[in-house]
């Protein structure tokens, strides 16, 4: 048959966890870590490593959807996708200032043919790399470079939990080398994104937080630098109406941020996504572009994040709908229910139409238990196709919505024409 369940949950542990969403046991934002585990999401294992989770069949499909969600929004944006390795060498991270400011994260250098090699705590240096390998001119301006890309932070054991604080992590990132008068609109627009994007995951913002360097030494000693930054990034914030609060000590080493604050399930705050303004870096690497005067002049970099990090923005997903995911990220957004023996030829052929419309769909057939029963293991589904003997005789499909509303008998065609791709609501 199609499309036997590949969740890593058993029935009886799948029962219990809708249970408890339908009788409110859970409240209304839930734990990630069990519920994760428990809908056969994510695990973990000692033989791995703390802070190092694998995903499972169920939570692959999230995270690969969410990041082909995240990278045609780019594309739409104007970005250009680059790949770059997770290894460098200790010198780049000495230029980029992250040896000097950062090294506490990051994990110790490896010796390889006489040099010494780090895996990367970020993606800027690389991308400043990227960007200095070609001459540009003003009329590229601005150039907007993103990658999904691996990096590496040396995180303290205490602080590691579920997908929230790893140790190996795939970031959502991208770098905008633009003129100085491009700064505010690029910043804008990645704002602009970041709302996009969490209308489409239905998830908000708890708050924006403009982060500002604070006392010591673990920023970059260049006030005039700082001083501009923070005015592009505030000038932003009102302009876009934005409530925020400024906040000192919560900067990159390198400059001003905006953090876009989330909340999880116990009220505890995390930074999912960031607008950052550098010039630090561009100095840094003698990073160029050629004016409409002929002479070389010194970009802005813009780093951005739009849903950050995979993992946490997962972790938050996870919490905030409880596994019930919007219908175009669900593992799995059909389950076809035959009544009977007698119906699984007509479901296993509707089970096809949906694979050859790229549909996630699953056939639940009647061995596993009552339709009562199958329905109800269903719950997080956000479309539940019920097949019967009056619907396979008039190939009609019936259909239940997960919130239990029921739509009337219709054309198995018709229904998945109104379907579309499910992309509907992030197109």
């Amino acid at each position: 048959m199609l499309f036997s369940r590949s969740s890593g949950a058993g029935a009886p542990e799948l029962r219990r966890v809708v249970t408890r969403l339908i009788t409110g046991e859970e409240t209304t934002m839930h734990d990630h870590r069990k519920l994760g585990r428990e809908l056969g999401l994510f695990d973990t294992d000692p033989l791995i490593g703390a802070g190092l989770p694998y995903w499972l069949p169920d939570g692959a499909v999230v995270r690969h959807t969410l990041e082909e969600y995240i990278r045609d929004a780019e594309r739409r944006a104007g970005y250009r996708h680059v790949c770059s390795p997770v290894l460098g060498k200790r010198e780049l991270y000495e230029i980029s200032g992250h040896w000097e400011h950062y090294r506490d994260d990051m994990f110790p250098p490896m010796d390889l043919g006489g040099e010494q090699v780090v895996l990367r705590p970020s993606l800027c240096p690389h991308h400043a790399v990227i960007y200095r390998s070609r001459s540009h001119s003003y009329r590229e301006l601005p150039l907007r470079m993103a990658e999904l890309g691996g990096m590496y932070r040396s995180e303290l054991s205490g602080v590691l939990g579920g997908l929230t604080r790893v140790r190996a992590i795939q970031l959502n990132d991208a770098h905008i080398f633009c003129t100085l008068d491009q700064v505010a609109e690029e910043a804008a627009a990645a704002l602009e994104l970041i709302r996009s994007a969490y209308a489409a995951m239905g998830i908000s913002a708890a708050r924006y937080r403009l982060s500002l360097a604070g006392e010591g030494g673990k920023y970059v000693a260049a006030p005039e630098n700082w001083k501009r930054a923070a005015a592009l990034l505030t000038e932003v914030l009102d302009r876009s109406g934005l409530e925020y609060e400024a906040v000192e000590g919560e900067a990159a080493f390198y400059g001003p941020k905006i953090d876009v604050q989330v909340a999880d399930s116990a009220g505890r705050e995390s930074t999912l996504s960031t607008v950052q303004v550098d010039f630090h870096q561009p100095e840094r690497f003698d990073l160029h572009y050629t004016g409409p005067d002929g002479a070389k002049h010194r970009p802005v970099m813009v780093h951005r994040s739009i849903i950050g990090s995979v993992e946490r923005a997962v972790a938050h997903l996870i919490e905030v709908h409880g596994g019930a995911f919007p219908a175009w990220l669900a593992p799995t957004q059909l389950v076809i229910l035959p009544i009977s023996d007698a119906e699984l030829p007509h479901a296993d052929r509707f089970a096809r139409q949906c694979l050859r419309r790229g549909l996630r769909a699953e056939l639940s057939p009647p061995d596993r238990g009552s339709l009562g029963a199958r329905i109800r293991e269903a719950r997080l589904v956000p479309y539940q196709v019920v097949i019967g003997a009056k619907e396979a005789e008039a190939d009609l499909v019936s259909v239940r919505l997960r919130d239990g509303q029921r739509l009337d008998a219709q054309p198995a065609e018709e229904f998945l024409a109104g379907l579309g791709d499910l992309r509907s609501s992030v197109d």
